[in-house]
């Protein structure tokens, strides 16, 4: 295995997120994981929607507000993506479906990058976000989260080798 798996792996915080019987560890982490991602994904889930023309009575500046928890999602959602991939360096950076996954965050927020500029640009304009522009971003944002979430969750089953020890 390469050394910086092996070196990552043998580091105090990766043994303690993979090893220890705490609460704190590593259920606590894939914890607050799920729940950044509900509120990330789940909020790009609303407006894109809410863009798709779901929910029409409710106004889209509406959930301008919610941008802020979105990305308090988000970080959440980094910071212990990041914990976990200390704690199985190998398991992550061996298994092309982790790069996957990281490709689709990516795309997703490019995506969201468009969908801020193109709807919630310039607050004294009408909002009309059924143009077919926003109403393509909406469905590329769906696409995108849909496919994050679920190469995450696959990646508890396609892993070649969990550990460098391994």
């Amino acid at each position: 295995m390469h050394p910086f798996f092996v070196w990552l792996e043998a580091t105090s915080l990766s043994t303690w997120i993979r090893e220890s019987t705490s609460v704190w560890a590593f259920p606590t982490i894939l914890s607050v994981h799920t729940v950044g991602m509900g509120f990330v994904a789940g909020l790009n889930a609303a407006v894109a929607l809410r863009i798709l023309g779901f929910a029409p009575a409710v106004p889209l500046l509406e959930l301008r507000r919610f941008l802020p928890v979105m990305w308090i999602g988000f970080w959440a959602n980094a910071v212990s993506g990041v914990l976990l991939l200390i704690g199985y360096p190998t398991k992550a950076f061996t298994n092309p479906v982790f790069y996957l996954k990281l490709t689709f965050i990516a795309l997703a927020l490019l995506v969201l990058g468009s969908i801020m500029r193109s709807v919630f640009g310039d607050k004294s304009l009408d909002l009309n976000p059924a143009t077919r522009k926003n109403r393509t971003l909406a469905w590329w944002s769906l696409a995108c989260w849909t496919g994050a979430i679920t190469a995450g969750r696959l990646l508890a089953y396609t892993y070649s080798h969990l550990t460098s020890k391994q």
